[in-house]
């Protein structure tokens, strides 16, 4: 089961500088036990490769998520759906990666939000959705360093309920007892066919380039604004020998 969703993200900073901007896009929700196979002309706009997602490269994205989840001493969940921008004519950059995660009997179990920076890093939060799974709301700290004008502290609370016909996830960032940012994620689920990924490409060239360039331009306009830069440490970079940077291959 695939299918695309038309969405458009907002981000809202609150702190040091008010600034705020949208940008539209498509994305796909797939299981990751039965990726998509797109007729041939269609598939350099939509390839999943481990190498852009959790773990080690020469395993696949579910083989990667089950092994992330047992060192925290979770069982393989029956079903793994991922939120995520496919690889398009070789390029992909997925700010973050939604994963949700079902037992036997359909009962949420987990959720994982990978983040990734525009340095080439990546995280992994395991959000703890306990208290209302089906809303997805958790509370997390944040512990990796993605905009260059936050530090690495405060609190994410987010809202990432699994998407059906509707999606909707909100993230916002809170520090020293304020709202420092908010992000917001809106859209309509579509279904797979060739003509519907044919119209997302159309509408939406070359998309995960275009958000890759739309996050520097807007950090280029803050810091033309006069908005500190807050230096990373290494500690804050998210590489590893499993943390390989999504690049252009």
């Amino acid at each position: 089961m695939s299918w695309l969703y038309e969405a458009e993200v907002g981000h809202q900073r609150r702190e040091g500088l008010d600034d705020a901007f949208t940008h539209r896009l498509y994305l796909w929700l797939v299981d990751l036990d039965d990726l998509p196979r797109l007729p041939a002309p269609l598939r350099p706009f939509a390839r999943f490769r481990a190498a852009d997602h959790i773990g080690h490269p020469d395993r696949t994205i579910r083989e990667n998520l089950d092994a992330f989840l047992a060192a925290r001493g979770m069982e393989r969940p029956a079903r793994v759906l991922m939120l995520a921008h496919a690889r398009v004519l070789g390029w992909v950059f997925n700010p973050i990666t939604l994963y949700w995660c079902r037992d036997a009997d359909g009962a949420l179990v987990a959720v994982v939000a990978e983040v990734h920076n525009t340095y080439g890093g990546r995280h992994h939060y395991l959000l703890d959705v306990s208290d209302d799974p089906e809303a997805g709301r958790a509370r997390v700290d944040k512990d990796f360093y993605v905009s260059p004008f936050f530090p690495v502290d405060g609190e994410y609370r987010m809202r990432v309920p699994e998407p059906g016909e509707t999606l909707s996830a909100t993230i916002v960032l809170r520090r020293e007892g304020g709202t420092a940012f908010v992000a917001t994620l809106r859209g309509r689920r579509r279904p797979v066919t060739a003509r519907t990924v044919l119209a997302a490409v159309l509408r939406h060239p070359a998309v995960t380039l275009r958000v890759s360039a739309a996050i520097r331009h807007r950090g280029l306009r803050l810091w033309a604004r006069g908005l500190p830069v807050i230096a990373r440490r290494p500690v804050d970079t998210g590489r590893g020998l499993d943390q390989l940077a999504p690049t252009r291959r």
